[in-house]
């Protein structure tokens, strides 16, 4: 495959510092997601143009990069999302919608650093975007549960695996760490740990056409990418119980409380 040029303007340089100060505020507050955003633009430093280069080598890869779909635009569309057949990714991301109270828009405006941000006119950029757009998505089909802190932890290491960006690893360890004092136990991390294993075993979800996805079978699609079922992590959700609420369970509360 082509080395392909950086992207314009960037130094290639991790910034550890912010990356730190970002996992440190995230761990004390799970509410504060922009922190995610903010690693994830410290550490992962020339994994978009890679990624962007390993869809053009996939037999769709060029014509997905040609139409440029925004995800979030056609994941926003409630009428789209509306008509997808009972059984299909996307009756079930419709489900995941209705229960968390998240949205594709809501995802997009907590990933803005600055409120005015306005989306770069740029091929890396459209895929650094596709990457987010297809977070929930992800959390559909792996059965991670996003509305909760180790179900989130998990996908963020099976995210890693899928992308090798380092700031995915830099999350998932942290919270890792954290849970060893929090539960008393290793049965989160072991959780995190199968999410990467699980992450690296499936397909290259990054090369999928999400538009024909979201109409199959969500149990053929999971067969069909290699996803595993989760069995660690289904595990740990009926030993440690309550203790997985934390903050994820203050969140959907009032994410659901907005929409009534």
């Amino acid at each position: 495959m082509a080395q392909l040029p950086p992207f314009p303007g960037t130094t290639g340089k991790r910034a550890w510092r912010t990356a730190f100060d970002a996992l440190g505020k995230l761990l004390a507050n799970g509410d504060d997601t922009g922190q995610v955003f903010r690693i994830m633009r410290a550490l992962n430093v020339g994994d978009t143009v890679h990624a962007y280069g390993r869809l053009l080598a996939t037999s769709d890869g060029g014509r997905i990069a040609y139409e440029r779909i925004e995800l979030a635009q056609r994941f926003s569309d409630r009428d789209w999302v509306a008509g997808f057949a009972p059984g299909t990714v996307g009756a079930a991301y419709r489900d995941f919608l209705a229960t968390t109270g998240y949205s594709a828009d809501g995802l997009v405006e907590v990933s803005r650093v600055d409120p005015g941000e306005t989306d770069v006119v740029h091929p890396y950029a459209w895929m650094g975007r596709r990457t987010r757009d297809v977070h929930d998505i992800w959390h559909v089909l792996t059965g991670y549960k996003a509305d909760e802190t180790m179900g989130e932890a998990c996908l963020v290491a099976f995210s890693y695996a899928q992308t090798r960006g380092l700031g995915w690893a830099f999350i998932a360890g942290g919270a890792a760490l954290k849970s060893l004092r929090v539960t008393g136990g290793t049965l989160f991390a072991r959780a995190v740990r199968e999410g990467y294993r699980n992450g690296k075993r499936a397909r290259w979800l990054l090369g999928e056409d999400y538009e024909a996805l979201m109409h199959e079978p969500i149990d053929a699609a999971r067969a069909r990418l290699g996803i595993a079922e989760p069995v660690v992590y289904k595990q740990a959700q009926a030993t440690l119980g309550a203790q997985l609420a934390s903050y994820a369970s203050a969140q959907k509360e009032r994410a659901q409380a907005a929409l009534a």
